[in-house]
């Protein structure tokens, strides 16, 4: 174990250590994603998901007056599968494609050599550096990446801010709180904490992510797509939660063998975005954007002359993406872009 006996470390740092850890790190030595291992994703339940993806952002590279050049980052990509797929997808759209520069950021190792294994087309590049993308107009994907980024936490009680830790308390590790001057807190999220808000999740690094995004969408134009899951609330709740072999873990349990995640909230998203002076931001679930993209006359098509076995199939997963008590309504599709670009395509 890193932390040593009767020594502390801020959550955030925590989970910061047990999923990206150069050696030992959950996601740097694991590929969790599909049935073996200990989640899944849209894209690795249909492929229609990342059809649907493709022509949405050839939809708005249209929109936008098809720019020579323009940048696709996809922030994070697990198995590779969405960008493979978007890259199949396009192969028919000759103009887009040749004018797109396809970007994985990614900073799994692991991740990275099964990623470059699955994808075999030359147009596509790896970076590690978000500041370092091209000086084009970028559009910016993120499917199931913010919740997989470290988040601090801070509780109230009786009026006195503290802030979540972890403590290895004689060889077992243990929740600890320590007083923080509600400041601190406020200078960090760069917001004052509403009176009747007791409990803050909040990711420094997804601020960080956030703001060198914004500032290319501002500076180049672009946008940026959030598909994830979460809620959209005034107020915070605690949404930590581990998950391993598809099932919740208990969290300080299985200690660089199950992942760390959290639930978004998308109303904090909105307003940081806006804060960052990008001033259109659209919200919707994931249920409605694909309808409205056509994933339903997408999945009719692909079907229509298909054996029942397989067009069941086909219609399984597809409600498993759209249905509201799976994954329709928990997961939400936020798109962030310059007001001048007017395009609302999927919400």
């Amino acid at each position: 174990m890193f932390l040593k006996n009767n020594s502390k470390i801020p959550l955030d740092k925590f989970i910061n250590k047990v999923l990206y850890d150069k050696t030992k790190g959950y996601y740097m030595n694991n590929n969790p994603i599909g049935n073996k291992g200990d989640f899944i994703t849209s894209p690795n339940i249909s492929i229609m998901f990342s059809e649907m993806i493709a022509i949405w952002l050839i939809s708005f590279w249209e929109k936008i007056g098809c720019p020579k050049n323009i940048n696709i980052i996809e922030l994070g990509a697990g198995n590779g599968k969405m960008m493979l797929q978007i890259l199949k997808t396009v192969e028919k759209f000759n103009k887009f494609k040749l004018s797109s520069n396809f970007i994985i950021y990614e900073k799994s190792p692991y991740l990275k050599k099964i990623q470059k294994n699955r994808i075999k087309f030359k147009n596509i590049k790896w970076i590690n550096n978000l500041k370092k993308i091209n000086k084009f107009t970028s559009i910016f994907i993120a499917n199931e990446f913010f919740d997989a980024l470290p988040i601090k936490q801070f509780i109230n009680k009786d009026n006195n801010w503290f802030e979540k830790y972890i403590i290895n308390k004689d060889k077992s590790l243990e929740f600890f709180e320590k007083k923080i001057k509600t400041k601190l807190i406020e200078k960090l999220i760069k917001q004052k904490i509403p009176k009747n808000q007791k409990f803050i999740e909040y990711s420094p690094l997804a601020n960080e992510k956030l703001s060198i995004i914004s500032k290319i969408i501002k500076k180049y134009n672009g946008g940026l797509l959030i598909i994830d899951y979460g809620y959209n609330d005034k107020k915070m709740f605690d949404t930590l939660q581990s998950v391993r072999k598809h099932k919740k873990n208990i969290f300080l349990e299985n200690i660089y063998k199950a992942d760390i995640t959290h639930l978004i909230n998308f109303n904090f998203f909105k307003q940081k975005i806006i804060n960052l002076e990008i001033d259109s931001v659209n919200l919707t679930t994931q249920r409605e954007f694909l309808l409205k993209m056509g994933i339903l006359e997408r999945a009719e098509i692909i079907s229509k002359n298909m054996p029942f076995s397989k067009k069941s199939d086909i219609y399984f997963r597809l409600k498993r993406l759209i249905d509201k008590k799976q994954m329709g309504t928990l997961f939400k599709v936020l798109f962030a872009t310059n007001k001048k670009n007017n395009f609302n395509l999927g919400f």
